[in-house]
């Protein structure tokens, strides 16, 4: 197997703060010449972080998805909707491209950045030498995509407006939608939490 240097190996550290690159750091008393912050040869509990992160990502990801996200009261009745019935009214309606939308940005993106997410830490905990540039772009597909996380809000903002509602009606936030957007900010901090370093740690 081809041995890959990396800046461990080269006695290089980065800086977590400014990105500076620093060599010959004496740790773990040292700090960076350019901003004065704390060096770290790997950020600290960066797997045990992440790991409880998309544990508890995962966790909600089910009541997110199964309870109301809008409870809609009127005079004539009342109506509980969740993700998955707002894409199927949205369908029903003939606004197609709008359920896509929806169902890619509040079902489909969350799930994968907690697969994706779960993937690179077992490989981590494994300490896997295997397809390392390969789980490197991956973890950077969904750092790219923690970028447009604030999208699955606005979809469920876009559906509760979407929905006609009578006068004398009134929408009121379902439990879902806490849950969901706790799944957000979950994946979230977990990919910024992830030292995407430690892929190419050896075994």
């Amino acid at each position: 197997m081809r041995t890959q240097a990396t800046g461990r190996s080269l006695g290089l550290l980065l800086c977590l703060d400014c990105h500076s690159i620093v060599r010959d750091a004496k740790l773990p008393h040292s700090r960076c010449p350019r901003c004065d912050a704390r060096l770290h040869v790997r950020k600290p509990h960066s797997l045990a972080v992440t790991t409880w992160l998309v544990i508890a990502a995962a966790v909600l990801y089910v009541p997110a998805n199964v309870l109301p996200v809008m409870d809609t009261h009127t005079i004539f009745d009342d109506e509980n909707d969740t993700i998955m019935s707002g894409v199927l009214v949205l369908l029903h309606s003939g606004s197609w491209p709008i359920a896509v939308l929806v169902f890619i940005a509040s079902i489909v993106v969350p799930l994968l950045k907690i697969l994706v997410l779960a993937v690179l830490l077992y490989s981590v905990w494994r300490r896997s030498p295997r397809r390392r540039l390969q789980r490197s772009g991956l973890f950077r597909m969904v750092e790219f995509i923690g970028r447009w996380s604030m999208l699955d809000i606005y979809a469920i903002s876009l559906l509760a407006t979407l929905v006609q509602v009578r006068s004398f009606a009134s929408i009121i936030v379902g439990w879902g939608a806490w849950a969901f957007g706790a799944v957000v900010v979950l994946t979230l901090v977990a990919a910024r939490t992830f030292d995407e370093r430690l892929l190419w740690d050896d075994a």
